[in-house]
């Protein structure tokens, strides 16, 4: 299915983007223009040009792109950017690691944040809220992940677990997701979830996203180890895709995990040099491959990402070989 060349499905729709600086949300906004669609994105600071000149530059950003200041904090706040809309993609939720105030800086604006959104969206009567959720509120749940073991849907994380382990971020996107869910169910409301993994592959945004920084990390020597984790990774311009399908396939419904496959950190520095190994459990594939979307596979991924770090100037090395 082509991602870019099909500007029919979205014309005369009007839809909005919450977070729309970030990565995800900079592909799907790209993609929803290229598919005809008038897009609301709101970002934190509309006069801040690293949150919206990559923005204001893509194709039929001139004609049917529209940024909207919102702060997830601010009940009400979304109000204006999604009233009258046919759809509201919810992305925004911080993602990074090194964090003083869990409650300040991650548990508050995601679930506060979803809160929010979907109150916004009750006021305006939105028929269908896609919503970013993430692997993390999938699979930390004490069950054991060996190569048999395969996670689906129908797996959920558990906030005691995440909060024993001091797990803040996988804690953020459980609780915004029981949230929703919660929301969703009181009020009679429809919502899909997108459940991405570590989403790699091109930038847009002129910032460095914490997932892209992972694989920055292992090529460019920063750290001479690496984390003994294994995690499922993505494309990231499948993860956008896949927000526009549930929304345009009528069928789609409940969540969606997104990993093309598994792979333990020593095996992206074997694919970054040509060497790979073997993952060591599997996602299942089926709920998202019903959307009519086939998944990039992790080579090309990772070879996207680092090519695009080095196009904005985070890495400099030959990579003609990679």
């Amino acid at each position: 299915m082509s991602s870019e060349s099909e500007a029919a499905p979205g014309t005369g729709k009007l839809v909005c983007v919450t977070g729309a600086s970030g990565y995800i949300a900079s592909w799907l906004v790209r993609l929803l223009l290229a598919r005809g669609y008038t897009v609301r994105a709101t970002v934190r600071d509309t006069s801040d040009p690293k949150k919206t000149l990559h923005l204001r530059a893509l194709d039929g950003a001139n004609e049917r792109l529209h940024l909207f200041e919102a702060n997830l904090l601010e009940e009400g706040s979304f109000d204006a950017a999604v009233n009258g809309c046919d759809c509201v993609f919810h992305t925004a939720s911080p993602f990074y690691h090194n964090v003083k105030d869990p409650k300040a800086e991650l548990l508050d604006p995601a679930v506060k944040g979803t809160l929010n959104v979907l109150g916004s969206c009750k006021k305006a009567s939105i028929r269908r809220v896609i919503v970013t959720s993430s692997m993390a509120a999938v699979a930390y749940n004490g069950k054991p992940r060996t190569p048999d073991v395969v996670v689906d849907e129908t797996w959920f994380s558990v906030p005691e677990i995440c909060e024993k382990h001091q797990q803040w971020y996988v804690l953020s996107k459980t609780l915004a997701e029981e949230a929703a869910w919660k929301f969703s169910k009181d009020n009679g409301f429809e919502i899909v979830t997108v459940n991405p993994a570590m989403v790699i592959g091109p930038l847009l945004q002129p910032s460095l996203n914490t997932s892209a920084e992972a694989i920055l990390k292992l090529i460019n020597g920063s750290s001479s180890t690496y984390p003994n984790f294994s995690f499922g990774w993505i494309n990231v311009k499948d993860v956008a895709l896949a927000h526009i399908l549930a929304y345009e396939v009528p069928s789609a419904n409940g969540r969606y995990c997104m990993v093309e496959r598994v792979a333990h950190y020593s095996e992206l520095v074997q694919i970054i040099h040509d060497k790979p190994s073997v993952p060591i459990y599997q996602v299942s594939k089926e709920k998202i491959k019903s959307l009519g979307l086939e998944l990039t596979p992790l080579h090309t991924s990772i070879k996207e990402t680092i090519e695009s770090l080095k196009e904005k100037g985070f890495v400099t090395f030959d990579s003609s070989n990679l």
